[in-house]
């Protein structure tokens, strides 16, 4: 219990922030209890009007309407395979060109990578055409290898990498040098083992924006059995009404396991996002 000395002691500006997080996390958290509550509800208290929060009684039936409505046995199989390629592509990759612009100094590196960060400032969309076309003279249309490796690589893990490793001391790096260490010995041996909470990070990020994909798939993706469970969930929308509820628990079907990931790992993913920031 806090004592209502600790209380008063309290600084107002402390109290006014922590009111502010309090109603960021409310707004964050609550249309995800919005769409759990919805999963349970009938679809006429779906639409009723004024809407209501809690069902009269709890309907477990629309879960079981969603499974058999659509397969996701496959759908899980087909976002865990991408998710978990795209996953070790981001961390082999990302982590390579991390370490060469963080540690190795060549001609032009700093030019180079203000090119390479400018990736950032193109939204998405501007790149769907050409990687459409490259994946179509590739003959990856309708194939997993095109929903991974497009995702493999990309600006910000580089970024967010190459912070991290900016901020390990150079001393280590010396020490290995000095015992004949090459540059690959130094990122494989030493930096990445320290690179620990980068890297958890950089999986993290990867792992919700993988399993939450919704456009991409669509696009390359022509056969329902080899959709991810985000463009599956669009199948349960129909054409002149929606079941709502029948969506919302799929929904919950579809986003526990990110859910789980980010609850069990958030104080690496916590501490990665700080170290990344503390030096430039």
């Amino acid at each position: 219990m806090i004592s209502l000395k600790a209380m008063r002691s309290v600084r107002p500006s402390t109290l006014a922030i922590h009111a502010a997080l309090l109603v960021g996390a409310i707004v964050m958290v609550g249309p995800y209890i919005w769409m759990l509550l919805t999963s349970f509800k009938t679809a006429t208290e779906v639409v009723k009007v004024p809407p209501t929060i809690l069902p009269d009684h709890f309907q477990w039936g629309n879960y079981g309407d969603v499974l058999s409505l659509l397969s996701f046995k496959y759908l899980y199989w087909n976002t865990a395979f991408m998710t978990v390629g795209r996953t070790l592509g981001q961390l082999l990759f990302c982590s390579l060109a991390a370490y060469a612009f963080a540690r190795i100094r060549f001609p032009g590196h700093n030019v180079l990578f203000v090119l390479f960060l400018s990736v950032l400032m193109v939204p998405f969309q501007v790149f769907i055409i050409p990687q459409y076309i490259i994946m179509q003279h590739l003959g990856w249309i309708d194939t997993m290898k095109a929903l991974i490796v497009p995702g493999m690589f990309s600006a910000f893990g580089t970024f967010l990498l190459r912070q991290f490793f900016m901020s390990l001391p150079r001393e280590l790096e010396e020490a290995a040098r000095l015992d004949g260490a090459n540059h690959f010995q130094i990122y494989w041996r030493i930096m990445l083992p320290l690179a620990k909470p980068g890297l958890i990070a950089v999986a993290i990020l990867t792992i919700l924006w993988s399993w939450n994909d919704f456009l991409w798939p669509l696009v390359v993706i022509n056969s329902g059995g080899k959709l991810p469970i985000a463009p599956g969930l669009a199948l349960l929308q129909g054409q002149h009404s929606t079941e709502y509820q029948i969506l919302m628990a799929g929904a919950v079907l579809a986003t526990w396991p990110t859910v789980l990931v980010f609850v069990l790992l958030q104080r690496h993913f916590v501490e990665g996002i700080a170290l990344t920031g503390t030096k430039g």
